[in-house]
């Protein structure tokens, strides 16, 4: 097979982080063979972990590998301000080029090591300060209190990040439309859609079985069926350990492969995370250990957020809804862990997204320290994107189009995703007390609140 013809496909992929399907790629580079030599082509490149491909059939499309040198959208200058020293160590060393980072396998060390409530993943500190932004005053109410009260929104908010976290293409408003009215987007992947709506299924099981829910077989094989469901080619895979090998793209990890092992550190994982007091340490201890045991043959990532969560739901706390989490440096500390066993950029990752859920449901939006940069740079751009959806009337369809070229004509491309998401989530909170900051008139916002809200 001509190489050369591979990693000029390879790099043509890579520069559509959006994603790409055959149609386009032969369009894209100067490729003499028909269809089947380049599917052959494009099938190589996925095996191999040089490229991921989602869909079947007509709706397949291929995407950079996550944690490829050339999908890579963050500079080394511009890390986000919360990184440690060391994250940023760890992000600089799993970003690397796989051919320069060495093979390694599971390490059991890293489970057997931690003895809860001795070990501590967050400092004190840490845990206090959490604590202190996660309590909305509803403790001695019995188990998925608040997380009801703020359920129609959390559905919506960790449906989405969560989706997105795994390169979902739907939108926020998309995502709203679909739960809320089951619509689902026109020329979207089917898998795409049902990954949203796995989601909801398993967040409304945290909310239903809130009081039985806990870090046990039960639990997290139950949220791994509903995740996983119409997801996998064995249909009988989820909520099942797995019996068989795995490989992580893009990756130089190898997870463990023997199936009594899997099981074995399995359990020993949930009885360790059961036992942690602290819920904060349970749920990053969570996030740590199951993205890295693999002990399923797919979703363990997203499992592993949903799963964050048991303790915060049990306690009544903040949830935590990854909102603003950025898919790459999330990536990077999820890879600082597989390859390299440590987790502090995942801390990072973890301690920041927790405050930007606890401003996104509690009045404490201050502890966030100073304004954010990103917002104060695009803070015309936003009041002028506002106005206009409200002035001209549009429903969340029409909105949500829009902005989707609007975003692609105005804004450039390393901040498209996260302004379209900001516009999304400005358009989420307007009410009667905080149109004027947007200068938006009384009666143009009761007039389109009818059409915003209607069926």
């Amino acid at each position: 097979m001509d190489q050369d013809e591979l990693r000029m496909l390879e790099a043509l992929v890579e520069r559509h982080p959006e994603g790409m399907d055959a149609s386009a790629i032969r369009e894209g580079v100067e490729f003499e063979g028909g269809e089947r030599t380049l599917q052959r082509r494009l099938n190589r490149l996925a095996e191999e972990g040089r490229i991921v491909k989602r869909g079947r059939g007509r709706g397949t499309r291929y995407f950079p590998a996550e944690g490829s040198k050339a999908s890579a959208e963050i500079s080394s200058e511009e890390w986000p301000s919360y990184l440690s020293r060391e994250g940023k160590d760890i992000a600089r060393l799993v970003r690397r080029p796989v051919s320069e980072r060495t093979p390694v396998g599971y390490g059991l060390e890293l489970l057997q090591s931690y003895t809860p409530n001795v070990t501590m993943y967050l400092s004190g500190e840490a845990r206090g300060a959490l604590a202190e932004m996660g309590r909305v005053g509803l403790e001695a109410l019995p188990a998925g209190t608040y997380l009801r009260q703020v359920i129609d929104r959390l559905l919506i908010d960790l449906s989405w990040n969560s989706s997105r976290l795994e390169g979902n293409t739907y939108s926020l408003l998309d995502t709203q439309r679909l739960l809320e009215r089951g619509e689902a987007v026109e020329g979207k992947d089917a898998e795409e859609t049902q990954m949203i709506l796995n989601h909801k299924a398993a967040i409304e099981m945290l909310a239903d079985d809130a009081e039985e829910i806990g870090f046990n077989r039960y639990t997290v094989c139950n949220l791994h069926a509903l995740l996983s469901e119409n997801l996998l080619p064995d249909p009988m895979a989820g909520g099942r350990l797995r019996s068989r090998p795995v490989g992580i793209g893009a990756s130089v990890f190898e997870p463990l492969q023997v199936p009594q092992q899997i099981e074995e550190s399995f359990d020993l994982m949930l009885t360790k995370a059961e036992a942690v007091l602290d819920p904060f340490e349970q749920a990053l201890f969570i996030m740590v250990h199951l993205p890295y045991l693999q002990p399923f043959d797919d979703v363990n990532k997203r499992l592993s957020r949903l799963a964050a969560n048991i303790p915060l739901v049990q306690r009544n706390l903040c949830p935590l809804s990854f909102v603003d989490v950025d898919r790459e440096v999330y990536t990077l500390g999820i890879l600082g862990v597989y390859e390299l066993g440590r987790i502090e950029l995942l801390h990072d990752v973890f301690v920041w997204a927790y405050q930007r859920s606890c401003a996104r449901y509690s009045a404490i939006r201050q502890s966030l320290g100073q304004p954010d940069p990103f917002r104060l740079r695009y803070r015309e751009a936003l009041g002028d994107f506002v106005r206009e959806i409200v002035k001209t009337g549009m429903d969340k369809k029409q909105a949500s189009n829009w902005i989707g070229r609007k975003v692609e004509a105005e804004i450039r491309a390393k901040d498209r995703e996260r302004f379209r998401e900001l516009v999304e989530t400005e358009l989420g909170s307007l009410h009667e007390g905080n149109t004027a900051r947007y200068r938006i008139p009384p009666g143009d916002f009761k007039a389109w609140m009818k059409i915003w809200t209607s069926f």
